[in-house]
């Protein structure tokens, strides 16, 4: 597990700075994934591996002034570039590990995850961690500002029904870990898989 936590913080810490600056036009997408989350004025949302926080602006957007945003993520390095963009003002920034939440039981109203489930070292455990802090019905969305298919082009690698990500892996993982999937969509400007906290 530390292995696994060494290698996701080394991948991000040396791309830290420069992360937002290779992906200068994904606000927009992130703003529409926010928006079908159906955050109300007031709700309590974390950002499950923020990184540099783009959706942090949104999120804030969506709950409002007494609204509570948290985003968390297991990279200094990640969240010192959120602060010197100015990101820290629309929440407050965790250094945590997702497998482990410092958050009580039944807390949150949602959870936005960008990019997140590719880097999980035990995506059920993860993932039923995150359902742990999320109250009965509240809502989880997965969101990657590109498709697989293009994401798996971005990388020279094929499409694989192995990918996490696909539907039939990741649906039953979903239903696992304590989440019921409400839609699923992968076209090549978005992947986003919105689910709703059962129990």
């Amino acid at each position: 597990m530390a292995d696994d936590h060494s290698t996701v913080q080394d991948f991000f810490a040396v791309r830290a700075a420069g992360w937002d600056s290779r992906f200068p036009d994904d606000g927009p997408a992130y703003a529409a994934a926010v928006a079908d989350l159906g955050l109300r004025s007031g709700d309590t949302v974390l950002d499950a591996g923020c990184g540099t926080g783009r959706a942090l602006p949104a999120l804030r957007a969506a709950v409002g002034a007494g609204g509570t945003v948290v985003g968390a993520d297991l990279t200094t390095a990640m969240l010192e570039a959120a602060v010197r963009a100015g990101r820290g003002a629309s929440g407050s920034l965790l250094l945590a590990d997702v497998a482990r939440l410092p958050l009580r039981t039944g807390t949150l109203d949602a959870v936005f995850a960008a990019g997140l489930i590719s880097h999980l070292a035990r995506p059920e455990q993860d993932l039923r961690e995150l359902a742990r802090v999320v109250r009965p019905g509240g809502r989880l969305a997965l969101f990657h500002p590109i498709g697989r298919a293009a994401l798996a082009a971005r990388h020279g690698r094929p499409l694989s029904d192995a990918d996490l990500r696909a539907e039939p892996r990741l649906s039953p993982l979903l239903v696992r870990s304590g989440w019921r999937p409400v839609s699923y969509t992968d076209e090549d400007e978005r992947f986003l898989v919105l689910a709703v906290r059962t129990g």
